[in-house]
């Protein structure tokens, strides 16, 4: 019941923010290198800007239960 945009495309990180800025996706995960090594993600919510370092697992929990309290 989550929609989920994954950008792949061969552009810089930068670029990938923005243009998701653009668009209005509420919820950015971004897995870099290091944080994968390390198996967390960071969380971004795009109408606060606050940016959260979690497991994998907590951030799908954390954007499940935000997106279900949108509905």
């Amino acid at each position: 019941k989550v929609d989920v945009l994954y950008d792949d495309r061969e552009e810089r990180a930068g670029v990938k923010f923005a243009a998701m800025d653009l668009i209005g996706v509420p919820w950015r995960i971004t897995a870099g290198p290091r944080g994968v090594n390390s198996g967390n993600v960071e969380v971004r919510d795009r109408r606060t800007g606050l940016t959260k370092t979690m497991s994998v697992d907590m951030a799908v929990a954390d954007i499940i239960e935000k997106y279900m309290g949108l509905n």
